[in-house]
This record gives structure tokens, C-alpha cells and sequence, in this order.
């Protein structure tokens, strides 16, 4: 009996394009909810979410058997964290803020087993083994794992043919909204030149022969994501979505004009 199938690293290898959205609400009730929408994968955030590990490992509990994938970002690449979320049965992760090759390395190590890393040897406390009861989880835990690395930074652009050459980086995910802010664009990831740096960079990916990935609150920006060639792409937020159906619920009641606005950065 082996480690469960992955079924977003199989779809992306398959390239077959994948639909998400972000769950930043911190609620394993909300991800619950949401992990029936259609959509093929969640974004668990604890990089800009309330969320710590507790809270993570519940709401990767909640979609443990749902259509929907967990993905999960932590804070940071920390070794120590990413185990901890290992054991609690995550799969696939967005890691922050990724700038060099020798970052990306770091990362692959710190999510596999020895030889081929440093994860240590601990899930049968955990449900990623089904609490032990998965017999060659240990043996067959690596190659379902799935590592996408998230360049955010003009540092990072300078290195995306060193990162996505790295083995074991599955995809790549361009975080606009920062990337923005880095090229002097704060609040405007839209920006001629943040399109044309995320064209070059989604280029440079796609010559690796790694997935590309991207997220935006805007449905017109999303198509134009979608054919720039985004192998996965989340179009909205859990917040956003709440936001929007609350407000607009009330202003439809009082027959006020819809609101216009942007999101922050993801």
C-alpha cells in the first residue's frame, strides 16, 4: 500500500490545466465548503493568512478526501515547518520568495525522504501514513510529492532559468502583485512591463519543461494569463469571494451601485 496519488502533480504532468483558488479565511468549516465548487485545487495560505499549524493541518484535514487538492504555502521555506505539514499530509506546496537555485535546492531536499533529503522519519505519528497504517509510505512518499517554487522579485527573475532547472521544482509561480511592488508598480501588477517580465519569465519556465503558475482577483487578467500558457492559475479568494457576495448582497437589497476596488498582494 503506497502514498496517496497526487493528483495535481499527475494533472500537470498530464498538462492538463488546473483551476484554483486561494482559502485564507484560516476555517477548515470554510475550506470544506469551498472544496466542492469545481475547483481543482485550494490554496491553504499561512503566508498572508491567520493561519498557523494547527489551523493548516485541520483545513488540510477537511479536504483530505474532497475533489479538491490541498496546496499549501507556508510562511516561509523553514525545514522545520514543512516537515510538520509533511506529516499532517501535504503534498504539494508554494513556497515564498524563492530567489536562487540554491534555494530551490534547499527546498527539495527539506521535502524528501534520505537519500534524497533530509525530511525525517516520523509520518506514522501523522496522517499523511494514515496514522501507520499505509505500510510503504515511507518508500513511495517522494515521488508524490510536489514542490512549486514562487518567484516574486526582479532577484528571482534574474535566476529563473537556474531555479526552474533545478530537479525536482515541478512548476514555477510568478507572484504578480509582488513582483509589481519589486519593479516599482505597488498596486499595479497589470503594468506593461510586470506583463512583459511575467511573459518572459512564463517563457523561460515553459523551455524547462516546468509548469507555470499564477494567481489574480481579476477574471479579465486571468484570460489574459490563461493564454500567455498558465498551466495552473487561482482566480480568486475565499475573502474576495465573502466580500463580494456580502456587499453586493446588501447594495442589490438597497439598490446602490456596485463597488469598484483591487485586492492586495498574493
Amino acid at each position: 500500500m503506497a502514498a496517496p496519488k497526487n493528483a495535481f502533480k499527475a494533472a500537470l504532468a498530464e498538462g492538463r490545466f488546473q483551476l484554483g483558488l486561494w482559502v485564507a479565511l484560516g476555517s477548515a468549516y470554510a475550506a470544506e465548503i469551498l472544496s466542492t465548487s469545481g475547483y481543482d485545487w485550494l490554496l491553504i495560505d499561512g503566508e498572508h493568512g491567520p493561519n498557523d499549524l494547527p489551523s493548516m493541518g485541520a483545513q488540510i484535514g477537511a479536504l483530505r478526501h474532497a475533489p479538491a487538492h490541498a496546496m499549501v504555502r507556508p510562511p516561509m521555506g523553514e525545514a522545520w515547518l514543512l516537515k510538520q505539514l509533511l506529516d499532517q499530509g501535504a503534498q504539494t506546496f508554494l513556497i515564498p520568495m524563492v530567489e536562487s537555485a540554491a534555494q530551490a535546492e534547499a527546498l527539495v531536499r527539506a521535502l524528501r525522504y534520505p537519500p534524497h533529503g533530509i525530511r525525517g522519519v516520523g509520518a506514522g505519528l501523522g496522517r499523511a501514513s494514515d496514522f501507520n497504517r499505509v505500510p510503504d509510505y515511507v518508500t513511495t512518499a517522494n515521488a508524490e510529492i510536489c514542490l512549486i517554487v514562487q518567484v516574486e522579485s526582479r532577484a528571482g527573475l534574474a535566476a529563473i532559468d537556474e531555479i526552474a532547472a533545478v530537479d525536482g521544482v515541478d512548476g514555477v509561480f510568478i507572484g504578480p502583485s509582488d513582483l509589481a511592488a519589486d519593479m516599482g508598480h505597488l498596486g499595479n501588477p497589470g503594468a506593461p512591463e510586470v506583463l512583459a517580465a511575467i511573459t518572459h519569465a512564463f517563457a523561460r519556465i515553459k523551455a524547462h519543461g516546468k509548469a507555470r503558475g499564477i494567481m489574480t482577483v481579476s477574471l479579465a487578467q486571468a484570460e489574459v494569463y490563461r493564454d500567455l500558457g498558465a498551466d495552473f492559475m487561482a482566480i480568486g479568494t475565499d475573502v474576495n469571494c465573502l466580500v463580494s457576495a456580502v456587499d453586493g448582497l446588501r447594495r442589490r437589497f438597497l439598490g446602490e451601485a456596485p463597488a469598484t476596488g483591487s485586492g492586495g498582494g498574493y
